[in-house]
């Protein structure tokens, strides 16, 4: 990932469950799947991630992104948090952020049932929002290389960059490495990446990696555990 953070433009586009979605220019790469961008948020990164943690947790539950992106995950994540009236904690780093005009013609509010979306991409970079009784928000407008987590392990990880393809040097063993050391042991790292040099990298840093049935057309997503 280049090391600016300026902004990318990106162009709307209309995916397959009815949820919109964002087509970054000049990556040539969708934000989500085009058969569905919420049906791929909730299987990959709510189903496979954040809800087997609140369903077992007892206390807080501490979520990394890597890619706040149109903020689809995170709504998904507060509105987890009200439903399981559970404590949640999201941090997210966002070298690119889009455009106020692109938020705007996103549907998530509507597809979701759940209001917010406006209010995590308005909130300032780099505060702790508490923006219901049960989830506080935080972004930071940096790359992954120049974000320092504070002491806490996250519980869960949502690793949503962009392709390897695209990003080649998201998907390293350096990077997990790093991710690694932010996870408590017996935390999960969701992605829908299931390349062969992706699991590789992860079973290198320390994850048990396991092959999920993706959504739609997809084969196969990725829920790895910390060892």
């Amino acid at each position: 990932m280049p090391h600016s953070a300026a902004a990318r433009s990106g162009r709307l586009v209309f995916t397959a469950d009815g949820s919109n979605s964002l087509y970054n220019i000049e990556l040539d790469q969708h934000y989500h799947s085009m058969q569905g961008a919420l049906q791929e948020s909730r299987h990959v990164f709510i189903n496979l991630g954040l809800k087997p943690a609140l369903e077992q947790a007892d206390t807080l539950v501490r979520i990394f992104e890597m890619g706040f992106g149109t903020g689809l995950n995170a709504l998904l994540a507060w509105q987890q948090a009200d439903i399981f009236q559970k404590p949640v904690q999201y941090v997210g780093v966002e070298a690119y952020p889009i455009a106020d005009e692109e938020v705007a013609g996103l549907n998530f509010d509507e597809i979701t049932g759940k209001a917010g979306l406006a209010q995590l991409h308005k909130a300032p970079w780099s505060e702790d929002i508490k923006v219901s009784d049960y989830f506080s928000f935080r972004k930071e407008h940096t790359t992954l290389e120049g974000f320092t987590p504070a002491d806490a392990l996250f519980d869960v990880i949502f690793y949503d960059a962009f392709s390897p393809s695209a990003q080649p040097e998201l998907w390293t063993e350096e990077v997990f490495t790093k991710i690694a050391a932010m996870t408590r042991t017996g935390g999960v790292l969701v992605t829908y990446s299931a390349k062969g040099s992706v699991r590789r990298a992860l079973d290198a840093v320390g994850f048990q990696v396991e092959k999920h049935p993706g959504p739609g057309r997809k084969r196969e997503v990725v829920r790895a555990i910390r060892r």
